[in-house]
């Protein structure tokens, strides 16, 4: 039996003079296939409880825990103080239709002036097209989600042959982008855009799932024991409003780092500035957008 560590109450700590004691830990270092058996044994019946059970037997888990004392009651949810209402804030249905949630966003923005943006210049200087600017052009006739689809496609590929590489996308097929912006297309001439995103390409960390893409989640083999089947749910309301999905951006290998380098596919590096890393994990999300290429990405 373990002295009994007694922990001070929350309210009597002062963080300013907490200093962290790293605790010896012995865990398997594994990766590649290695890592891929690993956690098809953690989650098969009887041997990964097994697995799990030793592990914590090695630490020492469960007897830390046992010897620790904590003052405070156990909290099943968060408990937060009241909150009132703030300043500028508009509070969205969550069980509203995301297509209304959409437009009720957009009024609560800066007025958009398109005059200032829009000056009829054939060839403006470069500048970031937001969302505002798309829906603006596509109900202008300036352009058409079809024009934009082929203009990001070559810049997607243009990107994957830079030398060093700066792949942005981990699964990319340019087919299934002119197939949605073909559609997107149609209901503006029809004169039906679904919202304001309608014709907006977005690209999708690709750790959230974006059917029929595959998620990889960096690797090279999460996909073969997890297909995908559906969208996520965050994906499934951006698609009911409209949304193109260009594809899977890259991202940090499992997302543990905060770097972006993935061994994999490629690193996605900075796009003003090649020789440095975007961060991460969302680092394809991140060089998309700062690129130019997207107005947004979920990362």
């Amino acid at each position: 039996m373990g002295n009994k560590r007694v922990m001070a109450p929350a309210n009597e700590v002062d963080l300013t003079a907490v200093k962290y004691e790293a605790e010896e830990f012995q865990a398997p270092h594994m990766t590649g296939a290695s890592l891929k058996l690993f956690v098809k044994l953690l989650e098969a019946p009887l041997i990964g409880s097994l697995i799990v059970s030793y592990l914590k037997k090695q630490n020492k888990m469960v007897e830390m825990l046992r010897n620790t004392v904590i003052p405070e009651t156990p909290m099943f949810k968060p408990e937060f103080p009241p909150q009132g209402p703030e300043p500028c804030v508009v509070d969205l249905e969550e069980d509203g239709k995301p297509e209304d949630r959409v437009e009720l966003t957009f009024t609560c923005l800066p007025h958009f002036d398109a005059a200032a943006c829009w000056t009829g210049d054939s060839t403006p200087s470069f500048r970031y097209w937001k969302i505002r600017d798309y829906a603006y052009a596509y109900r202008s006739g300036l352009a058409t989600p079809s024009m934009v689809a082929e203009r990001i496609i070559s810049s997607i590929e243009e990107f994957s042959n830079k030398n060093p590489p700066a792949p942005l996308l981990i699964f990319f097929d340019a087919n299934e982008v002119r197939k949605q912006a073909a559609a997107s297309t149609q209901r503006f001439e029809e004169g039906n855009p679904l919202s304001t995103l309608d014709g907006i390409f977005v690209a999708i960390k690709d750790d959230i799932d974006c059917y029929p893409y595959p998620s990889k989640s960096g690797t090279t083999w999460i996909h073969e024991v997890r297909p995908v089947r559906k969208d996520a749910v965050c994906v499934s309301r951006l698609r009911s409003c409209g949304v193109i999905f260009v594809g899977k951006a890259n991202m940090h290998e499992l997302g543990l780092g905060t770097t972006g380098n993935n061994p994999n596919y490629g690193t996605a590096r900075n796009p003003h500035s090649p020789d440095r890393y975007t961060g991460g994990s969302s680092s394809g999300p991140a060089a998309i957008v700062a690129s130019g290429i997207c107005s947004a990405a979920l990362g």
